[in-house]
């Protein structure tokens, strides 16, 4: 008779839901240029860490494992310590350097996805839904912006338990998945991109040619014509080749915009476009 063997399990879920919480809230502390994200990985793996290995040389030896280079998207992070915590709690110090190349392997196309969903999609896609609310004056976007972070730690959380449920078969699950959903959701980031700088990015200038008795507005009779929203998008083409520029920071750029503005009023060659 074939007996199912049970991987082993020394933490409980309550001490490996803390470990989890740890890298939650800690994942950008001790950020530095040479190890990067690995002095919030130690203090999130410690605790759990300390139960599995009871010998203190081990306990030293998977702590400085964990001191080694590493940096990825947060919350991606979830998936590959979740993983690492259940090889190192199944094979113990013979692990150790399996840890290591997972991390090595996984950081890498795990933040492309990760960058991808939760630094472009999410934020370009709920921060414009928020923001063309209060715009209009309904704070029902702020609301659902909240509501969602708070979505997002349960997200987390179960990302954790995939990562730890999963262990080493996650290398062979997302292998050849991850470069396409990666370009698909960047493709989707930049659709949405476009649409905000036509909706909510307003340029609009008053000047108008006038000969004899004829007047052409310059908006409405050149630029409208051309394509509508010519000067958005032009703004933002301008702005986007700047943050390419070394001695253009983003403040820099902010600072740059408000004075063109405000010049741009004082003179009268921009102005507020009337309501139809």
């Amino acid at each position: 008779m074939n007996s199912k063997v049970e991987p082993k399990q020394i933490l409980t879920a309550k001490e490996r839901k803390s470990m989890y919480r740890r890298w939650i809230f800690t994942a950008g502390l001790g950020y530095n240029f040479e190890t990067q994200q690995a002095p919030s990985v130690a203090f999130s793996m410690a605790k759990a860490l300390r139960k599995i290995y009871p010998n203190d040389d081990d306990y030293i030896a998977a702590m400085d494992n964990h001191y080694k280079y590493f940096n990825i998207t947060p919350q991606m992070g979830n998936v590959v310590l979740g993983a690492t915590l259940a090889m190192e709690e199944k094979d113990g110090i013979k692990a150790i350097d399996a840890v290591q190349s997972l991390k090595t392997s996984l950081m890498g196309p795990l933040s492309g996805v990760g960058d991808s969903v939760f630094w472009i999609l999410f934020p370009t896609v709920m921060g414009s839904i928020a923001g063309y609310m209060a715009l209009q004056g309904n704070p029902t976007g702020a609301i659902i912006w909240m509501l969602l972070y708070v979505l997002i730690y349960f997200l987390k959380m179960w990302l954790f338990k995939l990562g730890y449920d999963s262990g080493t078969k996650l290398i062979t699950t997302l292998g050849s998945r991850i470069s396409a959903f990666t370009d698909a959701v960047s493709v989707m980031g930049l659709a949405v991109i476009g649409t905000l700088i036509a909706t909510v990015v307003k340029v609009y200038t008053p000047l108008t040619f006038q000969t004899g008795k004829v007047k052409l507005g310059l908006q409405t009779g050149i630029f409208d014509k051309i394509m509508p929203g010519l000067l958005p998008v032009c703004l933002a083409g301008l702005v986007y080749w700047l943050l390419g520029r070394k001695s253009w920071t983003p403040t820099r750029i902010i600072l740059a915009v408000i004075v063109f503005s405000l010049v741009g009023a004082a003179f009268g060659f921009l102005g507020i476009a009337p309501t139809k």
